[in-house]
């Protein structure tokens, strides 16, 4: 590309080809975030359905806390497994078959009779879920040139936000008609998983119509001949110009993951539960509280992922000019403080703006996973490395809601009233966001790889 080329925007310097790379990776991860965030928004109904009738709410937390960290776990295996075969194979032959796995498990979630085959439905949709950020990163990394890169990955995570509002849409849009009597409240977590389905599996077929990037075709060839381990986690962990960047990478990922996973996305649990308590004082019929809640959930799920679209946004432009380890050390920071101002703030429908900034910093630093992992790895372990980074950390980040459930059972022991079992679950979650720290500890160990080539050999 000529430099003239290179002084244009970024999106500028993409061909018409390069926007269909982008734009079907784009869809890929856009459609995954929207099934990851209808299960957020399920997950209470489907385990209040699943489970004996009158279930205490402290066990239903817990039980959802369970099924969270089953999923993430499946998304940490599926990750492993894919971002190898990715590396080996092709990204645009296994982000299809991930695609593929993650929409018709999510369809066949809302066939659940009880919560061991929801659990497990939980699981194969996470598989293909895991597989798709590495995939999708690394064959936008490997297909635009090199200056359009950062803003590409940036503006393609910036999009899964896109995905979650459209989740939060469909849950309000169910809530009004339940709250209408139009269709069944406590049934309505079945119909989110099968209108997520749906989407994703008609990407598939778009899908089919890309091809590997030239650069993984041509070094892939190379490789047969001069015997270069495509796809090899020996090769990752065997070599100490690859393993350090994907240990402490890890740790990064896990500081945001279990910040988002183990805490941020428990806000519907904190805003139902707000807005429940609220509609029973002021005499609403029971009846009608669960499409209601439902209704101020989906609100809220929008107003946290239009922060988070923001934040993605912002931290895309705060990594081009002051680089990639400032941006992060201001964004782990402004996690923390956020995230523990809202769940000690927040107290009703008027408090829902607070969301907004909790999302945006949240979320932001994920927007900064897309852009820095794969300038961390060369292009034989690029998903491989990327996938490694950030699905070996949801093992860890598995235990994130794990440990949120038996946190907030510690501090609710001797509770009775509604309002004492809300305020243990606030003070587990703020005692959880110092997790985001281990994120600057991370930060200390890796290398800034702003204006730097990504790495080749």
């Amino acid at each position: 590309m000529s430099t003239e080329m290179q002084l244009l925007p970024w999106w500028k310097q993409l061909s018409r080809y390069h926007w269909f790379v982008f734009t079907v990776a784009s869809l890929a991860w856009l459609f995954d975030c929207l099934d990851q965030q209808l299960f957020l928004l399920a997950r209470e109904g489907a385990i209040t359905d699943l489970l004996e009738p009158g279930t205490d709410k402290t066990i239903i937390n817990k039980y959802a806390g369970y099924a969270t960290s089953i999923f993430i776990i499946g998304w940490a295996t599926g990750g492993l497994i894919f971002g190898a075969v990715g590396d080996r194979i092709g990204r645009a032959k296994t982000l299809t078959l991930t695609v593929l796995i993650y929409s018709v498990c999510t369809g066949l979630s809302a066939f659940s009779q009880g919560w061991i085959d929801f659990a497990v439905f939980r699981f194969l949709t996470g598989l293909g879920v895991g597989g798709v950020f590495g995939l999708a990163v690394a064959l936008v990394a490997d297909s635009v040139p090199d200056s359009a890169r950062t803003g590409a990955l940036g503006l393609l995570q910036a999009l899964s936000a896109i995905g979650n509002i459209t989740a939060g849409v469909i849950s309000m849009v169910l809530g009004s008609l339940a709250a209408g009597g139009t269709i069944d409240g406590s049934k309505m977590w079945k119909i989110m998983f099968l209108v997520g389905a749906l989407p994703a599996f008609l990407c598939v077929f778009i899908q089919m119509r890309l091809k590997e990037p030239e650069k993984w075709v041509l070094a892939r060839e190379a490789g047969r001949a001069t015997g270069v381990r495509f796809g090899s986690y020996a090769a990752l962990l065997g070599d100490a110009r690859w393993r350090s960047p994907a240990l402490f990478g890890m740790l990064l990922c896990v500081a945001g993951v279990i910040g988002l996973w183990g805490i941020g996305f428990f806000s519907p649990e904190l805003v139902g539960g707000v807005i429940s308590q609220s509609l029973r004082e002021s005499g609403v019929p029971e009846d009608q509280i669960a499409g209601r809640a439902g209704y101020w959930k989906g609100t809220n799920m929008i107003v946290q992922n239009l922060g988070a679209f923001c934040g993605m946004i912002g931290f895309t432009i705060l990594a081009q000019r002051i680089g990639r380890k400032p941006a992060f050390a201001i964004g782990f920071l402004a996690a923390m403080g956020t995230t523990i101002a809202y769940f000690q703030l927040f107290n009703g429908v008027q408090d829902i703006w607070m969301s907004f900034f909790m999302g945006a910093c949240q979320l932001g630093l994920f927007a900064g996973f897309a852009i820095y992992l794969p300038e961390l790895f060369p292009l034989h372990l690029r998903s491989t490395g990327t996938s490694f980074c950030y699905n070996v950390g949801r093992f860890i980040a598995a235990s994130g809601p794990f440990v949120l459930g038996h946190l907030q059972a510690f501090f609710a022991q001797g509770a009775v009233t509604p309002e004492d079992k809300m305020n243990a679950f606030r003070d587990a979650c703020c005692y959880m966001s110092v997790i985001f720290l281990l994120g600057l500890v991370a930060l200390m160990f890796l290398p800034e790889t702003k204006g730097r080539p990504m790495p080749e050999a």
